[in-house]
């Protein structure tokens, strides 16, 4: 395959004619692109590409492949191409890409998860460190000639607190494993983590998010955003929290009611660390005008959790792991948009000789009788003389339809039994 490289201006450039085209519009490493070239692949880099832009970019370039890492996107991006097939997210979460029009399309969607949890966990002490000894507000003052040792020397310190971990992914796992060397006493909250398990992690266990706000001195989110999280830490859940306690989130911006939180806060001394928001800004925009980022008790960042070098690396190599895996054997790893059981009613195994046409007879005869394929595998056996394919049906067929498929002399055996 022949291998080029391409730039963009900021609004895409010329089509070009490869059969398998990359179009990466965010950030990237320069050894991420590469070795997407390296692997034959046309790379097509812009990470200034937003909106409109790339939009049209991806209707110049017509990409098998898009990867993207904080930009949206939609459905209108996605009927710019024909070809488009693979949308990766270099990141763990995929909350910016529309995955119902994605599937609703034929595109999968994947994602790199558990590659950014330590800079993201590290973030998130960082966060807890500055919200309890007020590291920024200290370097503002001392810029401004303003030494204020008696109001500064208050803080409570993290030996012996009780922080309660709201999420039990990767990096929720890094944060436990942070907290722990800090003397910290770790409670946490998953709708996946029972009893039994927070015993073999040497944690405590939280009933109800409730219960996790009243037990904690210092929470801290790290939960994927979906219908069930959004605004799931609520006016309930803040005013629950202890007084003085500290608010760390570094996960996802909706998963925070922060109108809550705001008169939470205010009513009960709470000192919060975010590095995500409600509607915040893309990666090209350089204002911001939200009420709680700049509140007095917000110690912020700007969504930057995952921005090391050495998340971004390993990021860029699980895109490249992805993207060769979908060119070389035509499978998406990490794919997040999978049915997690077909919608399937039977299974038929049909054994045949590898010759063409064989299972174009197989399922021209499905097709005639109205029966759905939902999924299927053609193993082949060794020497390349015979296969069996495994095909998942959406309804049953009948006995009929069966012998209308023995009817192929290259067919060996048919075998239906149905799905429980």
């Amino acid at each position: 395959m022949q291998t080029q490289t391409i730039k963009t201006n900021a609004c895409g450039s010329s089509s070009v004619d490869a059969s398998t085209v990359v179009l990466v519009a965010d950030a990237f490493t320069q050894e991420g692109t590469v070795y997407l070239t390296n692997l034959g692949c046309v790379v097509e880099y812009d990470p200034s590409l937003q909106a409109d832009c790339l939009r049209e970019a991806i209707e110049k370039t017509n990409p098998s492949v898009l990867v993207v890492r904080s930009t949206k996107v939609t459905e209108e991006m996605m009927d710019a191409s024909e070809r488009l097939t693979l949308i990766i997210r270099a990141g763990a979460g995929y909350d910016t890409i529309d995955v119902g029009a994605a599937s609703a399309r034929g595109i999968s969607v994947a994602n790199c998860p558990g590659k950014n949890a330590i800079a993201v966990a590290e973030l998130a002490l960082g966060l807890m460190l500055n919200c309890d000894r007020r590291i920024s507000s200290q370097v503002a003052d001392l810029q401004n000639g303003v030494w204020n040792k008696k109001e500064y020397s208050k803080a409570n310190g993290l030996f012996g607190r009780t922080i309660g971990i709201v999420g039990m992914g990767g990096i929720g796992r890094e944060v436990i494993t942070r907290a722990n060397s800090f003397g910290m006493k770790v409670i946490a909250w998953s709708r996946s983590l029972t009893a039994e398990r927070a015993d073999e992690l040497g944690i405590g266990w939280c009933e109800n998010l409730q219960n996790l706000a009243k037990m904690s001195d210092i929470v801290s989110v790290h939960l994927a955003s979906n219908t069930n999280t959004s605004k799931i830490l609520n006016a309930d859940f803040f005013n629950a929290m202890k007084d003085g306690a500290i608010f760390i989130n570094t996960s996802r911006g909706n998963v925070v009611d922060e109108d809550a939180l705001y008169e939470a806060a205010e009513a009960k001394s709470l000192r919060v660390g975010l590095d995500v928001y409600e509607n915040e800004p893309g990666a090209g925009d350089s204002s911001f005008g939200s009420k709680i980022a700049s509140a007095p008790f917000v110690f912020g960042t700007h969504h930057v959790g995952a921005s090391t070098e050495q998340a971004q690396e390993a990021i860029a190599s699980e895109v490249v792991k992805i993207v060769s895996v979908f060119v070389t054997e035509g499978r998406v790893f990490n794919c997040v948009n999978l049915v997690a059981v077909p919608n399937a009613h039977a299974l038929l195994c049909v054994r045949h000789k590898n010759l063409p046409g064989v299972l174009a007879h197989v399922f021209d005869v499905l097709s005639i009788a109205n029966v759905n394929v939902e999924e299927m595998e053609n193993v082949m056996y060794s020497g390349n003389h015979a296969a069996c394919s495994r095909i998942q049906l959406g309804s049953m067929p009948s006995f009929k339809v069966i012998q209308m498929i023995k009817d192929n002399e290259n067919i060996l055996s048919v075998t239906l039994s149905t799905k429980k």
